[in-house]
């Protein structure tokens, strides 16, 4: 199994998984279908499915043009919203498409249809991946817009948390340096963080993704997988991990504010398209 990084749009991801053997691909939140058909096209792939983690635009836009464009695509997801659905999944199905598993993690918060979801190989030792839209970020969680801290507080800790801690994690956008500035702030003298962040500077310095990361890097640098530790806690005033989570998510959003603000005095400043920011 390989999964092919594709970024679009200011900072997307959609992706391809790809049996090799087979050259059969499922696509996950193909958003920029033209171009995604460009890559299956020039490698000689044969699209099967979607996977549609949200009914968001800039995750669900390409389902519909795909659909007229090859025939039998399935297009599955968990919400009613989402353009182009074919087949509505429900938390822990699992679907097959020959030898790659996919196992349907429901994960409502960001939205209330929302899923992530977990893939593996028959008889491959490689680490499993999880796909988790905009939920889990490198770093970082998504914004609570159709559900609560309890929802994602579950979300991460009993569904993604507790998936083998070796996942590699391939999240919906590319906030990486944006979240680890926070983490920064949350913890100031977690060194992971600092090694993080310098690599993920250098990794944007080579225009290149910082996806995937793996589970057990996260609780390493991801404040909102670290709510029990003692210095997340003092910066959010609270213990209770619920209570942590969501005062940090209350952070977060006002750091939001400061980093959109200074962006668009630079955007103005120097000219530049705006970046897309309304997930973080």
């Amino acid at each position: 199994m390989k999964v092919k990084v594709i970024s679009i749009l200011e900072d997307n991801y959609m992706y391809l998984v790809i049996e090799e053997q087979s050259k059969q691909a499922i696509a996950v939140d193909p958003a920029v279908p033209h171009r995604l058909l460009e890559i299956v096209k020039r490698e000689g792939l044969s699209l099967t499915a979607i996977l549609t983690t949200h009914h968001h635009w800039d995750h669900a836009r390409g389902n519909e043009a795909l659909l007229k464009e090859v025939p039998g695509l399935k297009v599955y997801g968990g919400d009613d919203r989402i353009g182009g659905l074919t087949d509505k999944v429900t938390n822990s199905q699992e679907l097959k498409f020959n030898s790659i598993n996919v196992r349907c993690l429901f994960t409502p918060c960001h939205t209330s249809g929302h899923m992530c979801y977990f893939v593996w190989e028959d008889e491959c030792t490689d680490a499993p991946a999880v796909f988790t839209g905009d939920t889990l970020f490198i770093g970082g969680c998504g914004r609570f817009l159709e559900g609560t801290a309890e929802q994602m507080y579950h979300n991460l800790t009993q569904v993604l948390g507790s998936l083998p801690q070796d996942t590699k994690v391939f999240c919906g956008h590319e906030y990486t340096i944006k979240n680890l500035k926070f983490a920064m702030l949350v913890e100031p003298e977690n060194e992971k963080v600092k090694e993080m962040l310098s690599w993920a500077r250098a990794r944007d310095d080579d225009d290149k993704p910082t996806v995937p990361s793996t589970l057990i890097e996260e609780f390493e640098y991801n404040p909102f997988l670290r709510l029990s530790e003692e210095g997340v806690q003092k910066f959010t005033g609270k213990t209770d991990p619920v209570e942590v989570l969501r005062a940090l998510r209350k952070e977060k959003d006002k750091f939001k504010k400061v980093f959109v603000a200074l962006t668009l005095h630079l955007i103005n400043f120097r000219r530049c398209p705006p970046l897309h920011v309304c997930c973080f």
